[in-house]
């Protein structure tokens, strides 16, 4: 057997050596240079910084430099972490156990609670084999993406959506159709927007409810003729419910795969403990689905970031077997909070804000306000209103360019209630100037 020529050997041609392959392949320039490369690949490039982490990090930024700041931006609840959980992952850090690798798709006994905790929230079963534990819930949407698209399939996209979602979609290659609603509807989307929008190439629907960034809710009838209708046309359904305990006044939060068994093995749920437990930096979510993209999930997982961190996952594990005291308490705070706000937000001229149901946000109309005379400019776009506010009202909101509909701000009721309402105070004495 002869011995490989040493361009074939490292993938390069026949017969050539590198030297020769490399001037085979290169292009001079005019003035006898290299040709440039990219530095950042086109993939990459592409993807857009969070809007809600940049305006929250700008406010922060102000605040540090002695401006006084209130920040409606980051989706955050203003609670700590429950005592019995910060303590459960103390005696994890002291434990020598945890101290190394554990398997890349969650600690067996976490797995185990949370298919527990999912039974007993929404009424949905799944064996702890269809639990992926992921490093918060973003790993968990992109890696669901990842696991179903190919190039070219299709995902329905109600809009306003989080602004994740359409970066996910796009790094795995998938194809974001937006099916758009308002303010009339309450940002419900219907069965009809949702036809209208399928083609041949629609593989999945994203179904949030309770949503970020509207707060929109899903009545349990609304909820089962959506997931009907995606069954009927045998499409996946990705269902986000991070914002599950999270529900006020009349409303009720309803799981789509619980109330559409007929998705069967078509349905992926996505959560976590950041919102429920006021744990945003412990970094813990979860995906539950099918074995198969389970288990095609979990090997992605190990190659990426391999297992989340064992203290953090014992936290977890805590705060999924315990009760939802902790979540009672915010709620009822939130509840107070949201009437607040947009009571406030409505006596604003210009400014309408239906009462979100769900989540800890509000997302008002200020489509009436742009393009007005204000402070001796005249803003163009809700997202050059947003700049203004925070340069002259020293208030960071979130325009509704980042969420896929300008001519909106998404607040988060997330925050301290004097904070509160002095933030909103703020906005509506500068709006008032608007012309």
């Amino acid at each position: 057997m002869r011995r490989k020529d040493r361009g074939e050997a490292y993938g390069g041609l026949p017969g050539t050596s590198n030297r020769n392959l490399i001037a085979q392949v290169s292009v001079s320039c005019d003035d006898g240079t290299m040709p440039s490369r990219r530095r950042i690949s086109a993939r990459i490039s592409a993807i857009s910084e969070s809007a809600t982490l940049a305006v929250d990090a700008k406010a922060k930024a102000m605040k540090a430099a002695g401006r006084p700041v209130i920040g409606f931006g980051a989706g955050e609840p203003d609670f700590p972490t429950p005592g019995y959980i910060v303590e459960a992952a103390v005696e994890a850090a002291r434990d020598p156990r945890f101290h190394k690798y554990t398997p890349a798709g969650g600690l067996p006994e976490l797995k185990q609670a949370i298919a527990a905790k999912t039974r007993r929230d929404s009424g949905y079963s799944a064996e702890p084999s269809q639990v992926l534990v992921t490093n918060g819930g973003k790993q968990a949407v992109y890696e669901a993406f990842a696991t179903l698209l190919d190039p070219g399939d299709e995902v329905l996209v109600v809009a306003p959506y989080w602004t994740t979602y359409p970066e996910a979609i796009k790094l795995a290659g998938g194809t974001q159709v937006d099916v758009v609603t308002d303010e009339s509807t309450g940002y419900l989307a219907s069965v009809e927007q949702l036809e209208a929008a399928r083609t041949e190439r629609t593989k999945a629907l994203l179904f949030v409810s309770p949503s970020n960034p509207t707060g929109a809710v899903h009545t349990r009838e609304q909820t089962v003729e959506i997931g009907r209708w995606a069954s009927e046309h045998g499409l996946w359904v990705i269902t986000d419910e991070i914002y599950e305990h999270l529900v006020y006044g009349g409303a009720e939060f309803t799981s789509i795969a619980t109330a559409v068994p007929e998705l069967g093995d078509r349905v992926v749920i996505l959560n976590g403990v950041a919102k429920t437990y006021a744990m945003t930096g412990w970094r813990v979510g979860w995906l539950i689905g099918p074995p198969d993209v389970v288990k095609a999930a979990t090997n992605l997982q190990s190659h990426a970031t391999s297992n989340v961190s064992n203290v953090s996952q014992m936290a977890a594990l805590a705060a999924v077997s315990g009760d939802l005291s902790a979540v009672a308490e915010m709620r009822t705070a939130f509840d107070r909070r949201r009437q607040t706000m947009v009571r406030m937000l409505n006596d604003i001229p210009g400014v309408l804000c239906p009462e979100p149901k769900g989540a800890f946000y509000a997302y008002p109309s200020v489509k009436a306000l742009v393009g007005k005379e204000l402070r001796g400019r005249r803003p163009g776009t809700s997202a050059e209103l947003a700049e203004l506010i925070l340069e002259e009202a020293e208030v960071a909101v979130v325009p509704g360019e980042a969420f896929g509909t300008p001519g909106y701000f998404r607040l988060s009721y997330a925050l301290g209630d004097d904070d509160l309402v002095e933030g909103v105070s703020r906005l509506g004495k500068l709006l008032a100037e608007a012309r």
